[in-house]
């Protein structure tokens, strides 16, 4: 048994390849194999949001606080809002983040296949962020 404690591991800030504007990543949890699973609760500021990617298996997302829109690619823009859990399937293209006015936080858990747990595509448009449709 292993307890991390609050405040124990230092924030870093989203790198600007994997997403655009002010995001701060808190890491939750990871895991030694052969287990796979890894937490971080991820605050997108006003207009912030990750970059297309896809996980290879899967990824949960639990809303905390605020409000966000996450993105399947060929899909509508669907709000999220606190106590929302969403499951973006395996493969599955998508991007999330705050909405152009409001914060959003919410915890990201997925699980590494062959060391690796997500797959990084290109930027969201500032024209497809802002076509809620």
């Amino acid at each position: 048994m292993e307890i991390t404690r609050n405040g124990s591991r230092p924030s870093s800030q989203g790198p600007a390849d994997w997403f655009t504007g002010t995001v701060r990543i808190d890491p939750l949890l990871a895991t030694e194999p052969p287990a796979r699973v890894a937490g971080a609760v991820v605050t997108f500021e006003p207009g912030a949001r990750t970059a297309w990617h896809t996980h290879p298996l899967g990824q949960s997302l639990v809303v905390t606080a605020g409000l966000g829109w996450v993105q399947r690619d060929g899909g509508t823009i669907e709000e999220i809002r606190p106590g929302d859990v969403v499951w973006i399937a395996p493969g599955e293209k998508h991007w999330h983040g705050a909405t152009a006015t409001t914060a959003m936080t919410h915890i990201a858990i997925h699980e590494a296949l062959d060391g690796n747990a997500v797959d990084w595509m290109e930027q969201v448009s500032e024209a497809d962020y802002l076509a809620r449709s």
